[in-house]
């Protein structure tokens, strides 16, 4: 047993004290209550209702799977039962590792990393990094193929361009892929000029920090009309097949719209601005629409 091995040692095990020791009465944070905590919680929400928003997006590839019926609820069931419970051990490991300053200014606010560096050192802080790299390049390998079934999917309805609507030699959607990328560059290149309050120094920037708030309060918005539709298509076509039927209904739509409704009033209270924004840019896809389905059945 080297010098160095129980210096390593006793280093991870100083981090994991962190978790069991109070740190309740810590200088710089102050209890709230009553309205203050939920709009608090309810802004705190942004990140992890962004992390889990891609949840959905299987059901996109619906009609090129076999079985949907059933392998599309085993896949959303257990994919996001996996990733809550990653998540839940995740974020144990940054409270037991990190204390509470530490967390609230982690560089650049990556907190995974300054666990692992505060585990690891060095060569922690490079894993997590390298990993960070391979999640995202996969996320958007995900993302990238199911979004552009959107635009596909569209298409075929004669509600957008029909050569978005057409496969390559591949049965790749290869128009559908070139219209989502023409649409994300023109979200997350414009550049943004805004001046430090407390430096008075000019900062360059770009829109994409704030596509999360953007982002979050529409898919908000349509959560809660897809659970909508869910007791709509109940009442409307009672006798229709239904291979699987919701837990706890009518109580668990009823409830998860008002957790959605409430979330999106707390973001439009909390944060106008981005939030509306994201609203906004949704809504001009009504009159698009309406332009579309007139086309089509001209």
């Amino acid at each position: 047993w080297s010098a160095t091995s129980a210096a390593r040692t006793s280093a991870w095990w100083d981090s994991w004290a962190n978790g069991w020791s109070p740190q309740i009465a810590q200088p710089g944070f102050a209890f709230a209550g009553g309205l203050a905590l939920v709009l608090i919680f309810g802004k705190s929400m942004i990140g992890p209702i962004f992390a889990q928003t891609a949840w959905t997006n299987v059901t996109f590839l619906g009609s090129e799977v076999r079985d949907p019926g059933r392998n599309l609820v085993r896949a959303l069931l257990i994919g996001s039962g996996i990733v809550v419970i990653l998540y839940f051990l995740a974020n144990i490991s940054y409270l037991s590792l990190l204390s509470f300053p530490e967390i609230q200014h982690a560089p650049q606010d990556r907190v995974a990393v300054a666990a692992m560096k505060s585990a690891f050192g060095n060569p922690g802080a490079m894993c997590m990094a390298a990993a960070i790299m391979i999640s995202t390049f996969g996320c958007n390998n995900g993302l990238i193929l199911s979004g552009a079934r959107v635009y596909f999917a569209m298409a075929r309805d004669r509600l957008f361009f029909n050569k978005v609507g057409t496969t390559n030699s591949r049965h790749v959607p290869a128009a559908a892929l070139v219209a989502q990328g023409i649409w994300t560059a023109f979200l997350t290149l414009p550049r943004t000029v805004t001046t430090n309050a407390a430096t008075h120094k000019v900062v360059y920037g770009n829109v994409y920090t704030q596509l999360l708030e953007y982002i979050v309060s529409a898919d908000l918005i349509f959560y809660l009309l897809m659970v909508l539709a869910l007791i709509v298509l109940r009442r409307k076509a009672p006798a229709a097949e239904r291979p699987y039927r919701t837990w706890g209904y009518p109580a668990v739509p009823i409830v998860s719209m008002l957790l959605a409704a409430l979330l999106v009033v707390d973001l439009a209270f909390l944060a106008p601005t981005t939030s509306g924004i994201g609203i906004l840019i949704v809504l001009t896809g009504v009159p698009v629409y309406f332009f579309w389905r007139k086309a089509a059945t001209a």
